[in-house]
Formats: C-alpha cells, structure tokens, sequence
C-alpha cells in the first residue's frame, strides 16, 4: 500500500514583456519590503527582480531571482529577439559566481525571490500589485512534492558563505558575534 504523495504549491510570477514599460516599481518596492525594517529604506540593488534593459530596442524584461547555485553554466547560449542577440545570463534567475546579479551587495549572500512572504500573508507579491502595466501576474498551482529534503533560505545563505570563505572562517566569525553579543547583554543577574 503507498501513501498519498505531499502536494506542494508553486508560487510563480507570470511576465508579459509587451506590457513592460520599464518604470522600475517592482524592483523599487521589492527593496522596501525586504529592508530591514519593512519600507525603512530603497536600494534597488538588493531588489529580488530586476529590469533588464535593451535601449535600442525599447524592449523591458523583469527577472525575478531564482535559486542559488555553485557553479557557472556550462553553456553561452545566445537568443535572437526582434534581431538583437541576448547572453543567456541576460534572463538568467539564479545567482552565481559568475555574476552581481541578484546578490545581497554588503555582504554577497544570494538573494531569492520569495514571493512577498510575510505574516499575515500577502494575496500577492508587492511588485505584482505594484505594476503600473500589469505587466507581471501572481500564479499559483499545485503538484506533487518530490521525495526528500528541500534547503531552506538560511541554508543557502550559509552554504554561499562557505563556498566563498570556508567553513573555519565562517566558524571563526560566528565565534567572534557569540561573544559580541555576550558582551553587549551585561553581566548575568543572580536569583
């Protein structure tokens, strides 16, 4: 006898390019929501989708952030659109070596779309509502889960961490915070 297979929901953000006109809201409340704290500041760099840009073509594509991954990809392949010839990178989600893009710019952490979560939970991600075209879509499916064991945000955090600096330096620093933050609490009251 199996067992009913977990169902997950995929979150994706649909983008109709025509409808673009690059005004950049989405990557301008992306970067608010996710400061720290919510709406405190505006830095686009740390924005989870971002506009690319061809000017002789007048052509906006928005590109939301993709998962981590270790390495460069393998192949250069190059798309032809309307006669212009693009990089793969150019529509690339992931952050990689290879690249700034969609990295945390203090610190270099990867950073992920994630959708807007937040508690209570928004209807939809901030840059879809805040798309003056309608440009970009919030869809939500179901399919089955696959089998095994799905890394979370903070795994992939410290895991580019230790990809970029090793795990003795990483060890090292959260050495040096722990007692930082001892210090900063005081010294211990008695009962």
């Amino acid at each position: 006898m199996s067992g009913a297979r977990k169902k997950r929901v995929i979150k994706t953000i649909k983008v109709e390019v025509d409808k673009c006109n690059g005004c950049r809201a989405c990557e301008v409340i992306c970067s608010a929501f996710h400061s720290m704290p919510k709406y405190a500041g505006n830095n686009p760099s740390r924005s989870r989708i971002r506009v690319i840009h061809d000017p002789l073509k007048d052509i906006y594509v928005p590109v939301y952030a993709g998962e981590y991954t270790a390495a460069e990809c393998a192949g250069r392949d190059k798309y032809t659109i309307d006669g212009k010839a693009y990089e793969e990178c150019s529509f690339c989600r992931a952050s990689c070596p290879s690249r700034d893009l969609f990295k945390e710019p203090d610190s270099g952490l990867p950073l992920k779309c994630d959708m807007c979560e937040s508690d209570p939970p928004l209807a939809e991600p901030m840059c879809v509502k805040w798309c003056l075209n309608d440009a970009l879509s919030y869809e939500q499916r179901e399919e089955e889960a696959p089998e095994g064991e799905d890394i979370g945000e903070m795994e992939t955090g410290l895991k580019s961490l230790a990809d970029r600096f090793g795990l003795k330096k990483m060890a090292e620093a959260v050495a040096r915070m722990s007692i930082r933050g001892e210090k900063a609490k005081g010294p211990k009251k008695e009962d």
